[in-house]
């Protein structure tokens, strides 16, 4: 790419900076309680999945009230990179209650300096970087979520991870529908404009959920700072992808073309002549292949699309016993004593549901407990 915007640079931190960031990590405990619910990365006992199935549950939810759901994937332009210092003191301040230490952690992140090496031998003069926290460093997470901990409220339903922010309302009017998350990107992009942190408009999309299908050409109008936002019809939201009705069709699609590609690779290990042993096969596929194709998997476990994933792992499941396609497919999780894909799903599934059962402070409590 031509685009200098596209390259992001990477810290490389030598080994007692690392153990110091580490050390003041342990801030965790104290930092926590001041984060809000709706951000679910980078604290303990948070996940991916959660918030994948949380939006999900959320949208089945305005399904069965026979309501239109709408959905704003909000994106900012080089979050971490526009991090204000003196913004950051001010929060860090009313977090840690040292100001030593505030004052050691901000001295951390603004004694940065960097130089841009072409690749033909060229460099530029040595710059000092004023804004912003470094990407690679344990510490650089928690501070981005203690600087937009104070996100406004708003009408309609945040889901927070990091950078990546959506919002979901519903109701039975797609004026009211409109309006209200309207208004609530109005109020985001102000405090965003407040802080210094920039509102990507050409990236930050919007897209309907609902089942009447007279309806199906009807776009979501959402504007921020008189200008409309992008819609879609296939959003994607944390590796996730969801179209109208909730199908998730298109998000399996490509699951099932992304585990077809990693049996490529897996084949190559189990080449008839001199390939890896069983065990290094199964290892290597559980680490390869159903690490991707059970991502997220309690969100759409229960789609009827889950067959052609199911043949792509029956697939990755011949390659390691070495058996020809005519095996019976009930017999290949006992030759390779992996279980099936299906009972793999609904074992994580029941995991996730558990832990929300026990955890009084797990985002899926409520909703876990109203089933």
């Amino acid at each position: 790419m031509d685009d200098p915007r596209s390259y992001r640079p990477i810290s490389l931190l030598c080994v007692p900076y690392k153990l110091l960031e580490h050390l003041l990590f342990r801030l965790e405990p104290v930092v926590d309680p001041h984060l809000p619910t709706r951000q679910g990365v980078f604290r303990r006992d948070r996940s991916t999945p959660q918030q994948v199935v949380k939006l999900t549950s959320d949208i089945e939810e305005s399904y069965e009230g026979r309501r239109k759901a709408g959905l704003v994937l909000v994106d900012l332009t080089a979050a971490y990179d526009t991090v204000w210092h003196q913004g950051l003191t001010l929060k860090l301040l009313q977090t840690i209650p040292d100001r030593h230490l505030v004052r050691f952690i901000v001295e951390i992140i603004s004694n940065h300096s960097f130089i841009l090496l072409t690749s033909d031998g060229q460099c530029s003069r040595l710059q000092r970087l004023k804004n912003g926290v470094p990407q690679g460093p344990t510490l650089a997470p928690m501070l981005f979520n203690i600087y937009i901990s104070d996100i406004p409220n708003t009408v309609s339903t945040q889901y927070g991870y990091a950078d990546d922010l959506a919002l979901l309302f519903s109701h039975s009017c797609w004026n009211e529908v409109e309006e209200v998350l309207s208004l609530d990107m109005k109020r985001i992009a102000n405090y965003l404009s407040a802080w210094r942190l920039r509102l990507s408009t050409a990236k930050t999309t919007c897209t309907a959920f609902h089942l009447n299908n007279r309806e199906f050409s009807r776009k979501l109008v959402v504007t921020v700072n008189g200008t409309t936002i992008p819609y879609t019809q296939n959003p994607t939201y944390l590796g996730v992808t969801r179209d109208r009705q909730l199908t998730l069709r298109q998000h399996l699609e490509g699951l099932c073309g992304n585990v077809r590609a990693r049996n490529c690779l897996l084949r190559l290990l189990a080449w008839s002549t001199w390939g890896a042993h069983a065990s290094v096969l199964r290892t290597s596929a559980l680490a390869l292949v159903y690490s991707a194709a059970e991502y997220a998997a309690p969100a759409w476990c229960c789609s009827t699309h889950t067959k052609k994933l199911d043949a792509a792992l029956n697939d990755t499941l011949r390659i390691i016993s070495g058996y020809l396609k005519p095996t019976c497919r009930e017999l290949l999780p006992v030759l390779t004593g992996i279980p099936p894909a299906r009972l793999r799903r609904e074992h994580s599934t029941f995991e996730l549901a558990l832990q929300a059962q026990l955890n009084i402070n797990h985002p899926l409590h409520t909703l876990v407990h109203s089933v």
